[in-house]
């Protein structure tokens, strides 16, 4: 054979081995990828997982290798680049080891009732202690009692405040009503059934407080106030406003009168004190003798008096500067502001609808 006969010759041997290796390598990750998406176990065994609202398919991926349900996190992303999958519905799923990767997203994206977790509870935001306590009653099968005593718990509290950045000893003031109001956040709830106990569920709520309070941390340091401080005055003007603009603008009269030496005069805090809930407060109502009535008690009161959003606790640090000390609000909830009592008088005489 002639000198480039053999070359062509070993050229196209050498073609043939990387054609095989590029094979045999192309198999092998065909292979490691099949293994890395596929059940983690053949055997049974139930993983509760909740997808919270917004999460993208990233977010799953994380949610589910921190469950245990992934073989190979690698692996695991490549599938959602190939294959793509936008929709993810918001639930708590009952999974299990010995579904694999394509079983368990088609399950999330369907929203599967079959794997859904069934207990749900909402606490929506201006609720008080005793109406959370109302519904947790419900669905933990204890009396409403047991749960008001569960958390007000000395011991139990203190495990929580050594937990949680934002509760600290200010909650165990002699002279709050509920230590744990205003720290358990306005949200839907799926609860996994091993976790519907008043424990369980309270671990859930603070643990939505701290993700919902940790994403404003930095501005609620720029505050003048402490955190317990912050959310006892959000939860005022979260009380007090009904819509969303006026949050701000209440937020600025309520500092206003506190840089005026004035009393605040919240006709929520008078109701919180009274356990009452109504439109007319009367005068006599407002001479309530007790810590939390602000027509009496100069400053804040001890504590918060309701759920508070996060949003309504951002809206207050950055509160809209004004000179107004007076508001009042109208029967279709427009908020009426003045500048002095002369000017309220008036207006709560032309407006007053109860």
């Amino acid at each position: 054979m002639s000198g480039p006969n053999k070359k062509k010759s070993a050229g196209k041997k050498v073609a043939a081995i990387i054609i095989l290796l590029i094979i045999v390598l192309a198999v092998a990750a065909f292979i490691g990828y099949r293994s890395g998406i596929s059940a983690v176990s053949s055997d049974s065994k139930q993983v509760t997982v909740n997808i919270e609202s917004g999460s993208t398919a990233g977010d799953v991926i994380t949610k589910l290798d921190e469950a245990g349900l992934i073989n190979n996190a690698l692996c695991a992303k490549v599938y959602v680049r190939l294959h793509s999958p936008d929709v993810i519905k918001a639930n708590t799923y009952v999974l299990d080891k010995n579904m694999d990767l394509d079983t368990m997203f088609d399950i999330i994206s369907n929203g599967d009732s079959k794997y859904i977790v069934q207990t749900k509870l909402t606490i929506i935001e201006g609720s008080t202690i005793p109406q959370v306590a109302d519904d947790v009653s419900a669905v933990a099968d204890v009396s409403k009692d047991e749960v008001l005593k569960k958390w007000s718990d000395e011991s139990y509290l203190k495990s929580l405040i050594d937990e949680y950045w934002f509760l600290d000893d200010e909650i165990l003031d002699k002279d709050i009503k509920y230590p744990l109001e205003g720290y358990l956040y306005p949200e839907t709830y799926f609860v996994p059934d091993e976790d519907v106990t008043v424990e369980g569920l309270t671990k859930q709520f603070l643990d939505m407080t701290d993700q919902k309070l940790s994403e404003i941390k930095d501005d609620m340091k720029k505050s003048d106030f402490t955190t317990h401080e912050l959310l006892t005055f959000a939860s005022l003007v979260e009380s007090e406003a009904n819509f969303d603009e006026d949050i701000p603008k209440i937020a600025g009269v309520f500092m206003n009168r506190m840089k005026e030496k004035m009393r605040l005069q919240c006709d929520s805090t008078v109701l919180y004190a009274l356990g009452k809930k109504h439109i007319d407060v009367s005068i006599n109502e407002t001479t309530t003798d007790d810590p939390y009535n602000t027509y009496k008690n100069e400053g804040l009161p001890p504590g918060p008096i309701c759920a508070t959003l996060a949003e309504t606790v951002e809206d207050c640090i950055n509160y809209e500067d004004s000179d107004y000390l007076f508001f009042f609000a109208t029967e279709d909830g427009t908020v009426l502001y003045t500048k002095t009592y002369e000017e309220h008088q008036k207006v709560v005489k032309e407006n007053k609808w109860y």
